[in-house]
C-alpha cells in the first residue's frame, strides 16, 4: 500500500487543514502518526470533503496501492470506496433509531431531546470486536475525556447493542464511536459514527494505541493484541 488520502470536514488548501478547523487537525494528525508506525514509506495526502462534493479533484478508484480514510460521515453517493454502504448506514440516523427501538425497545434521541453526551469505542477486526473505555463529554465545548466512569451492568447491555447494531449494517472493519446518553441508568441511543469521529480525540496521549491508531490497523488488516486503556473493567473481546 502506497497512498492513503484522508477526507476531513473543514478547508484544505495545498494539503494543509485550514487554521480555523484545530480539530479535524487534532484528527488528521493523529491519524497520519498512526498510519506512520507500520507504513512509514506510505505516501499521505489530505483533502476536504468540500473538494469531493465539487469534483474539483480527480480520484483514483481504491485498490491495494490507494486507500481512503473519511473522517467525515456526509459523502456524494458517486463516491467510490470500500467503506461507503457502512457510511451511507450510519448517515442515515433515523433508520438506526427505529432498528434500535424495534429490536432493544430502548428511547432513541428526538430532534433536540436527549442528545448522546457519551460514546462507546467499539473496534472492529477481523476476528472480533473490541469495546473500548467510554468517552465522556466535558463541560467545555470539543473537550472530552476518557475514561467516563460506568458501572458494569451498565456495559453489558451497551455491548450487546453495538454487537447487533454493527451486524445489522454488515461493518467492515475500523473504530466506530456509538453515541448515547443514560437517563436514570437507562441507555437512550442517539446514532452511529462509522470512524473515530471528534470525541476519539479523548483517546489521544491515553489509550496506547489511540483510537485512530486503531482505526489504521483495522483498515489495513494490520493485526494489534497489545491494547492499553486506563484503568476499567477489561474489554470485551467477541
Amino acid at each position: 500500500m502506497s497512498k492513503v488520502i484522508i477526507i476531513v470536514n473543514a478547508q484544505v488548501e495545498q494539503g494543509k487543514i485550514a487554521p480555523s478547523a484545530p480539530i479535524a487537525q487534532k484528527m488528521a494528525t493523529a491519524l497520519t502518526k498512526g498510519i506512520m508506525t507500520t507504513a512509514p514509506s506510505t505516501e499521505i495526502k489530505i483533502m476536504g470533503a468540500a473538494d469531493l462534493w465539487s469534483k474539483s479533484i480527480t480520484l483514483a478508484n481504491p485498490s491495494r496501492e490507494l486507500i481512503y480514510c473519511p473522517l467525515t460521515i456526509k459523502l456524494p453517493e458517486w463516491f467510490n470506496f470500500k467503506a461507503y454502504n457502512v457510511y451511507k448506514a450510519c448517515y442515515e440516523v433515523e433508520k438506526r433509531r427505529k432498528w434500535v427501538e424495534q429490536n432493544f425497545n430502548y428511547r432513541t434521541s428526538t430532534e433536540h431531546l436527549w442528545l448522546g453526551d457519551l460514546w462507546l469505542p467499539i473496534i472492529c477486526t477481523t476476528k472480533g470486536l473490541v469495546y473500548g473505555e467510554v468517552i465522556g463529554e466535558g463541560e467545555i465545548p470539543n473537550s472530552y475525556q476518557q475514561p467516563y466512569d460506568l458501572s458494569d451492568n451498565l456495559r453489558q447491555p451497551l455491548y450487546r447493542l453495538a454487537h447487533d447494531l454493527l451486524e445489522s449494517i454488515e461493518a467492515t472493519p475500523a473504530v466506530y464511536l456509538m453515541q448515547f446518553r443514560m437517563v436514570d441508568e437507562g441507555i437512550i441511543f442517539d446514532r452511529l459514527w462509522p470512524f473515530p469521529a471528534t470525541p476519539a480525540i479523548a483517546s489521544i496521549n491515553i489509550q496506547q494505541p489511540d483510537l485512530y491508531t486503531c482505526h489504521w490497523h483495522c483498515l489495513s488488516n494490520h493485526p494489534f493484541t497489545d491494547i492499553k486503556i486506563p484503568p476499567s473493567p477489561e474489554l470485551v473481546l467477541n
